[in-house]
């Protein structure tokens, strides 16, 4: 994939970032040809309100590749993926872990399906469906959510789909204090980790919960 339309500054922003995240830049090539079918589809379908390359880099590929120190090995699925965030990330940096993309919209589902075919993702598969109908349950170690609901909607649609003592991966903006007090039983969580993403201003954290 030729990301020869992209500036140098792009570039350098993602390499700074991989360096403050101790992520090897092996990964750059990959990530810059998502953005570049991100960027090229983007136009026609909207798939993100962000533009601007450079905003790309930070607000989606540093912030999505922020979670990966907690991701091990196994399945991941990724709900409400939308564009592809988290999951392509950190299935393009973590080879060795099996991602689903869960996404209903059929345009994005599409174009989801392009970005696993043009960069040869072989760890990713997309699945064109509502978290809640996915028909996989007791299947995954780690579930992931960006923007897709409050802790307990996210496990009200999706938590069928965790092993015993998997964990959600749920990514938020300030310390979801509310939102932490209606999870439901069984659902413990056992971190909140503030994230420091290269080049973003504002809070972002990340809750681990986990499937009990």
């Amino acid at each position: 994939m030729n990301d020869s339309s992209l500036s140098p500054e792009v570039t350098a922003d993602l390499e700074y970032g991989l360096d403050i995240l101790e992520l090897d830049r092996v990964y750059v090539v990959p990530l810059l040809a998502y953005l570049t079918l991100l960027i090229r589809w983007n136009r026609t379908y909207n798939l993100t309100a962000i533009r601007d390359p450079r905003e790309m880099v930070v607000r989606h590929l540093l912030d999505s590749l922020a979670i990966q120190r907690y991701v091990t090995v196994g399945r991941l699925a990724d709900l409400g993926s939308g564009p592809g965030l988290p999951g392509i990330p950190l299935a393009i940096s973590c080879p060795s872990l099996q991602v689903t993309l869960v996404e209903s919209n059929g345009k994005k589902a599409r174009f989801l399906r392009e970005v696993v075919r043009q960069l040869g993702l072989s760890n990713v598969g997309v699945s064109e469906v509502r978290a809640e109908a996915l028909d996989e349950a007791l299947t995954y170690e780690h579930l992931t959510a960006r923007a897709l609901d409050t802790l307990n909607g996210i496990v009200t649609v999706g938590g069928h789909l965790l092993k015993s003592e998997g964990t959600l991966l749920a990514m938020k903006g300030a310390y979801p204090h509310e939102e932490i007090a209606m999870l439901p039983p069984h659902w413990v969580v056992e971190a909140v980790h503030p994230l420091q993403v290269p080049k973003l201003t504002g809070k972002r954290h990340l809750v681990i919960v986990r499937k009990r």
